[in-house]
């Protein structure tokens, strides 16, 4: 029995049938996926009627209301029973999904997965992880953008937190763990990023190893497994390389088009450039993880197409596979431990 995934069928930015054609990318690659769509019955059969291999793996549940863009989290709360959403975190609270997948709301999607899952005993605060390309392998970056303000606690549960899901995802079996700073000398930075490399340098007992500062233009290089900030600072640098990414491909088809020199130079290069896109397109590497929670749910990029969904998809269930909530639940035990046996603890 494969992982069965619970889909927000009307969170996407173009409504369910591109997330209907995702999830039919995803089954044709594994065959023992099974989805719980949320949403408007009749508009996601329609979508499902163009896929047929499809039906046997899939359950539909009517939801007659939908989260907004715009809409404040408070207010999402309030409908977390009737919203496709809403419908889809329940889902893996009362078991009868194993992961639950949204493109909708971030704000909504993040308060009613931590009022319905609660947290992970030894976690503060959850955390939005994701997966970011470099010039070696992709790396792990938390948080981007559950918490804009961290404490050097919270910091310190990120890095173990990152560390089981580089471990599960990517097959780190020791990940290299960096805290992102405006420096990489000791004494730069803020109280609270001191305090929280103090405590994973000393936390030699973690499947990770903590490797100090790194700064944001360093984060492309990939000799960095787990990249750990707040959630303000992550977002900004995550918002940032996915506008240089736009940058750079703009400014290059720009510059093949503007000669005939130029475009017969874009059909020689052509195959290097392809190679670039699929590097730097962010559908490549869709699929967020609010990590911290007694269960799982993943965040997909609202304008996410076929094949980000289809990414997203394919990183719930890996997560469900790897079992990360035990990992990452067994990894703060051992860090609660030992550091109340030295004092440290809270």
């Amino acid at each position: 029995m494969g992982p069965r995934i619970a889909i927000d069928a009307m969170g996407g930015d173009a409504g369910p049938a591109p997330i209907v054609a995702g999830l039919a990318r995803a089954h044709r690659k594994d065959k023992a996926l099974a989805f719980t769509l949320f949403g408007d019955e009749a508009a996601i059969r329609t979508e499902l009627a163009k896929h047929r291999g499809l039906a046997d793996a899939v359950t539909v549940c009517h939801a007659s209301d939908a989260i907004g863009a715009e809409e404040k989290p408070s207010q999402a709360i309030r409908r977390a029973k009737t919203t496709s959403m809403g419908l889809a975190i329940n889902a893996v609270k009362d078991g009868h999904a194993d992961a639950a997948l949204s493109g909708g709301n971030t704000g909504a999607l993040m308060a009613m997965a931590k009022l319905a899952l609660r947290t992970m005993p030894g976690i503060d605060r959850p955390a939005l992880a994701a997966l970011l390309p470099t010039m070696e392998h992709d790396l792990v970056m938390l948080d981007l953008g559950a918490n804009t303000e961290c404490d050097a606690q919270n910091l310190v549960q990120f890095a173990v937190m990152g560390a089981a899901y580089s471990r599960s995802v990517l097959g780190r079996e020791k990940p290299r763990v960096k805290l992102l700073n405006i420096g990489t000398e000791e004494l730069k930075g803020t109280d609270e990023l001191k305090e929280a490399a103090a405590m994973l340098r000393e936390a030699t007992y973690l499947p990770l190893k903590f490797d100090g500062f790194t700064e944001g233009d360093k984060l492309a290089r990939g000799d960095i497994e787990v990249v750990v900030c707040d959630g303000f600072s992550g977002n900004v640098a995550l918002k940032t390389a996915e506008g240089t990414a736009r940058f750079v491909t703009d400014l290059l088809r720009r510059a093949f088009t503007s000669s005939l020199r130029s475009k017969a130079g874009f059909a020689l290069s052509r195959p290097a450039l392809n190679l670039l896109k699929v590097h730097l397109d962010p559908n490549n590497h869709n699929g967020a993880v609010f990590l911290g929670l007694n269960g799982l749910v993943v965040k997909s990029h609202g304008s996410a197409n076929v094949k980000g969904v289809a990414n997203a998809v394919a990183v719930a269930a890996r997560m469900v596979r790897a079992d990360i909530t035990r990992r990452i639940g067994e990894d703060l035990d051992e860090f609660r431990a030992r550091a109340f046996a030295n004092g440290s603890g809270r």
